[in-house]
């Protein structure tokens, strides 16, 4: 696999995936070493020349007017030691990943003044699988640093870091891998941590997942529309050429060329429920919130987002409130309602599909009838998803309290909003499964019926995890197994 090559711009969400996921390598080119070094010196020039510099030669927070005399270097340690705060489960190692390289990235637009020798030591621990253990809770979104000081702690050898599948002393596990300890000269250690690289990382892996999901959604929505025989002119481009909003011609064509044949279905009815006919509005909403959050996503990965910034051209020396992501906060909020909706109409087309015999298929999707169960618990199991997905579209971007002595009185909870939107896609995924399974249950009782190219493709890739069903079984079982396979890569469709 190529290396990822950073030269200070053009970082994508994909990036960030291929480093933390795939183990990916990263280079840097010269140029963005020569950058670290011009903004180190001017950084240090300022600081000789008596200027106040907040995390240099000054305390954090609350202590902004508190001078630091003496050895200013080894303020940076206690600085780390002093905001050692966070708790909770450790995160996971591609999560870990995933923040390292987007503090890595977000370092490479310049503008830290970080040390150059440490810059290269956190690829270093990138590259050799060094991977400190960053408990998840503590980032009120006003940068990330409570959570990010488990990074600074293992480069300087202290704490403890995840090597070869075992956890470890930071100390041990760089001398394992044979990297040497780090020393911090000033600035170096809010230069790590201060940053909303936590928010940046995760949101990349969100924004990943929810594209994938995404596809699958529209493959679901397709094979119900085959199995239910709908009317397919709301797909027609010139119905959405009349109202353009939000992405939606986009994902009318999108289930256009999955029903494509040589000779259209006449329709079996004027109009369908609106799960089934507003679909290309409510997937357009979603591509669209998609996009908006890649954005916000892939503005923090290519930005300079220190504080104080250097800004090395004109050697200045300045405080920023650029670590503060209240749009990146708010794309994700927009994100989590547009993920709810689109999951509720994907579990209403279920309930269409599972509840009754007016669309001509047999009650509940069972082949024997009688008192046969057939699809109907998982009404259920669909509702309680649902449930699962409203309750984490509730806004947190507003739920903080000023801290500091009042110093820090706004935060974005940005980290909140991705976690919980990232929860959202999980569980709508299981939805599109659910109704994946009870799409190709309909087209299998469906005698006659001829599908399209490509949703004979994403039938066959049902069928491939999940038998149909001809006697009652259970079905969560099924579920779990082709949730599995929209989740792990196995699904080929």
């Amino acid at each position: 696999m190529s290396p990822l090559v950073l030269t200070g711009a053009g970082v994508s969400i994909e990036d960030v995936v291929a480093a933390a996921r795939n183990a990916c390598k990263v280079e840097v080119t010269p140029l963005v070493i020569e950058k670290l070094a011009k903004a180190r010196k001017v950084l240090d020039e300022a600081a000789a020349g008596g200027q106040q510099i907040y995390g240099l030669n000054t305390g954090l927070g609350a202590n902004l007017g508190t001078a630091v005399a003496g050895d200013i270097g080894a303020f940076q340690r206690q600085l780390l030691d002093g905001r050692g705060a966070a708790v909770g489960e450790a995160l996971p190692m591609q999560t870990v990943r995933a923040v390292m390289f987007a503090r890595i990235a977000m370092l490479s637009a310049g503008g830290s003044g970080l040390s150059p020798h440490v810059f290269t030591a956190l690829v270093e621990a990138l590259n050799a699988g060094v991977h400190p253990v960053m408990p998840s809770l503590g980032s009120i979104g006003a940068g990330d640093l409570v959570l990010m000081t488990a990074i600074a702690h293992t480069l300087i050898g202290e704490g403890d870091a995840d090597y070869q599948g075992r956890r470890m002393p930071s100390a041990k596990a760089l001398m394992m891998a044979r990297l040497a300890p780090v020393s911090l000269a000033p600035k170096d250690g809010l230069s790590l941590i201060n940053a909303s690289a936590v928010s940046a990382g995760t949101g990349a892996l969100a924004l990943v997942d929810a594209l994938s999901a995404m596809e699958q959604q529209q493959q679901a929505g397709a094979l119900t529309i085959e199995a239910l025989g709908a009317n397919r002119t709301i797909l027609d481009p010139r119905l959405h050429i009349a109202r353009p909003a939000a992405c939606q011609l986009l994902a009318a064509k999108a289930l256009r060329e999955l029903l494509a044949r040589d000779q259209e279905p006449a329709p079996t009815t004027i109009q369908d429920p609106l799960s089934i006919r507003c679909m290309p509005s409510i997937h357009g909403a979603l591509i669209q919130a998609i996009d908006h959050a890649r954005l916000a996503v892939e503005i923090e990965l290519n930005a300079a987002a220190d504080n104080p910034l250097v800004l090395a051209e004109d050697a200045l020396v300045l405080s920023t409130g650029n670590f503060h992501t209240a749009s990146l906060a708010l794309a994700f909020e927009t994100l989590g309602l547009a993920i709810a909706q689109c999951a509720a109409a994907c579990a209403a087309r279920f309930i269409q599909l599972t509840g009754s015999s007016r669309h001509g298929l047999p009650k509940y999707l069972s082949p024997v009838g009688g008192a046969s169960a057939g699809f109907v618990p998982l009404q259920k199991t669909v509702t309680a998803i649902l449930g699962g997905i409203r309750q984490r579209a509730n806004p947190v971007m507003l739920d903080f309290l000023p801290v500091s002595e009042g110093v820090e009185d706004h935060a974005t909870q940005t980290p909140l909003a991705i976690a919980k939107c990232a929860e959202m896609i999980t569980l709508w995924r299981r939805l599109v499964a659910l109704e994946l399974m009870a799409a190709a249950q309909a087209v299998d009782l469906r005698e006659g019926l001829v599908l399209a190219p490509a949703t004979g493709v994403i039938h066959a890739a049902v069928r491939t995890h999940v038998a149909t069903l001809k006697e009652d079984r259970p079905l969560g079982t099924s579920a779990n197994t082709l949730y599995a396979a929209l989740t792990d890569g196995t699904w080929q469709a």
